[in-house]
């Protein structure tokens, strides 16, 4: 069963009304109302063009370059002068990240600027310009190895989330900092209350996660934006390669010049640490955050696209069970994009909304969002809907099985198990995949075996984390497998794979707070991306055959034998309408999103030990009321669907050029 969600769990909120005016002004600095007053919202009081704007070099007690000096990084601060002079001390929101010079931040890959003194001009991003004025800080950390930064990139490791932690320490009077890189002179953070909120997408929101995993205390909340929770199911699943390389190419990417030229080892240990066989060793233990979800003390806003092909959709789904499980204060939103920040697909509703989410974790203001649903979900391009839970309290996880049809390779799918001795059989195809298999569903293609419900008679939810279990028997030493979900009906979704991944950019642009010279708050629109198909493939999972015994070690597949291995799918969420079918996919090499294993063959399934696990909203009840016989199909054609112009490709961080980082 998926584990259930839990109401949010909020930490008490300071009663405003009850404290005398000169607290209440330390307590909310961009508050001052009158003490029987109960805030609503941080308002912008202060002025941005008079903000204060610093560097400090904060120590972060590693050696990572071997030079036999503490590695220092770059924090670069913009705070509001006002409050500092009235003696109040202020929060932070803080973006830790390795973009600020190699590859730029958001739509428009905007980057850090400095003056001829070294000054800095230009923060990217919107988060200064908007929450400066309204009595935040706003702190945005160069990671180790990169910028202005000493030391080295280490890929989601120790020296990555130390980067940031170091910050949050140095926040709370805990750390050492510097006025410059090499000098001696101390900087202190004598302006912060310590209480602070780490956000940032993709990288920058994994650091997030590492450094909530830490228990450090001052971290209040944290914002991950399509981020990973473990390093090693960024690279594999369960043993197969999703990309060519190891994430000493990423390290080589973000790094500044002098940094590569001095963290060869650290290269190396990348190398030697991460086989590309698949197998788990201790370097992904050190980047696997979900099993310390049981010390993560900060409340999680997740935010995550649900076709997004470089951080998969697993990456939030065992995150968000797992902090489930610790009764961790948290928020979801799930959009139908890829790889892009909510401020471009929802930009109004995610300011507004991020606002108050800030302003009650780190101003503590009673606003009122920790009474609303947990979850907002993307159920068509630029249509929302709440779920009060998620997954909501009715989900129960159903055993849904496979079995034999009419022609071969196309088989049905739901509640009775295949008789005995029932099989499916394909050949892999490394270069046909998922688009490829759903548009001939209705087909026997010897490169996939697929399973189709009859049309629904109600509308079905998927809500949660699925797995498919199978018994194959392969004709090699090695197989790599992949699982998909697929939605079979017409649809008008956003058109993940093409360039913008769901949004197209436009020429116009809308302003989001405070400007001063060189540093403008104005950013292009955007709008959805659409296309219609005749199918959506909702969640995918694949895995390396050979790791069937042990799902940290690959090994040799005996060709004959079977193998039972259970394979983890994305968490989704997808309604699946009456009229529509419900479709089950198995095949070997999902083209462009794994790579083939190093013999393709062929496998039989056995479908009296093949089954997959769904998570329906009204578990048991739910679908067989949906699949009962009788119901009218959704647009019927002929056995060739539409799907969308493009293969599904998988993008690495940072992502080709022209895609989204």
């Amino acid at each position: 069963m998926p584990i259930p969600a839990r109401a949010t769990r909020f930490r008490p909120v300071v009663l405003l009304a009850a404290l005398p005016a000169l607290l209440l002004s330390l307590l909310s600095p961009a508050y001052a109302a009158a003490p029987d007053a109960r805030p609503a919202q941080s308002e912008p009081v202060y002025s941005y063009a008079n903000a204060i704007r610093e560097s400090v070099w904060v120590d972060t007690g590693l050696d990572g370059d071997g030079d036999g000096k503490n590695d220092r990084v770059a924090a670069d601060v913009i705070r509001p002068r006002e409050p500092a002079e009235r003696g109040r001390r202020i929060p932070v929101i803080m973006d830790a990240s390795p973009y600020y010079a190699c590859c730029g931040r958001g739509n428009e890959s905007q980057k850090k600027t400095y003056d001829a003194d070294g000054n800095v001009v230009q923060f990217p991003l919107y988060y200064d310009n908007y929450f400066v004025p309204r009595g935040y800080a706003f702190v945005a950390v160069d990671f180790a190895g990169t910028n202005r930064s000493d030391g080295c990139v280490d890929v989601g490791g120790r020296s990555d989330v130390t980067s940031a932690k170091a910050v949050v320490d140095w926040l709370n009077g805990r750390g050492r900092g510097y006025t410059s890189r090499t000098g001696g002179e101390r900087a202190t953070a004598g302006w912060s209350n310590g209480d602070t909120g780490m956000i940032g997408k993709s990288y920058d929101g994994t650091v997030a996660n590492g450094v909530a995993a830490t228990g450090v205390e001052g971290l209040k909340t944290i914002v991950p934006i399509g981020a990973i929770s473990s390093w090693y199911d960024y690279y594999f699943q369960q043993g197969a390669p999703l990309y060519d390389s190891g994430p000493e190419w990423l390290s080589n990417y973000v790094e500044s010049p002098e940094a590569r030229a001095r963290c060869g080892a650290v290269q190396q240990r990348l190398i030697d640490g991460a086989p590309r066989n698949g197998n788990w060793t201790s370097l992904w233990d050190e980047r696997n955050h979900v099993p310390d979800a049981d010390k993560v003390k900060a409340s999680v806003f997740v935010v995550h696209g649900q076709q997004d092909l470089n951080v998969r959709a697993k990456h939030f789904g065992q995150w968000w069970d797992a902090l489930a499980e610790e009764g961790v204060e948290r928020k979801i939103w799930l959009s139908q994009t890829g790889h892009v920040d909510p401020f471009d697909f929802r930009r109004a509703d995610w300011v507004r909304t991020l606002h108050r989410w800030f302003d009650h974790e780190l101003l503590g203001y009673d606003n009122g969002i920790d009474d609303e649903p947990m979850a907002d979900i993307e159920t068509a391009p630029d249509r929302w809907t709440t779920s009060r839970h998620w997954p909501p309290h009715a989900t129960d996880t159903v055993e849904v099985k496979p079995g034999k049809g009419a022609q071969a390779g196309v088989g049905t799918l739901g509640l009775t198990p295949a008789p005995r001795g029932a099989t499916e059989q394909f050949t892999d195809d490394p270069a046909r995949g998922e688009d490829d298999w759903a548009a001939q569903l209705d087909t026997g293609t010897p490169d996939k075996a697929g399973f189709v419900t009859a049309p629904l008679a109600k509308d079905l939810r998927i809500s949660g984390s699925s797995q498919v279990t199978v018994t194959a028997t392969p004709t090699t030493a090695t197989a790599h497998l992949s699982a998909v979900l697929v939605d079979l009906g017409p649809a008008t979704i956003r058109d993940y794979t093409a360039a913008g991944e769901g949004i197209v950019t436009l020429p116009e642009r809308s302003c989001w707070g405070a400007s001063r010279e060189g540093d403008s708050p104005c950013f292009k629109e955007t709008a959805a991306r659409t296309a219609d198909v005749d199918y959506t493939v909702f969640s995918r999972g694949w895995a390396d055959l050979g790791t069937y015994a042990d799902p940290r070690t690959e090994r040799p597949l005996a060709p004959g034998r079977p193998h039972t291995l259970t394979i983890d799918l994305a968490s989704s969420d997808h309604v699946i309408p009456a009229g529509h079918r419900l479709a089950l996919i198995v095949a070997g090499t999902d083209a462009g999103l794994i790579e083939p294993p190093s013999a393709p063959g062929r496998l039989t399934l056995n479908l009296r030990r093949t089954t997959a696990e769904l998570p329906f909203v009204g578990g048991w009840r739910a679908f067989a009321e949906a699949t009962r016989p009788g119901a009218p199909a959704a647009a019927p054609r002929e056995t060739f669907y539409e799907g969308l112009a493009q293969r599904p490709e998988t993008h690495r961080i940072p992502p080709e050029k022209g895609l989204i980082p």
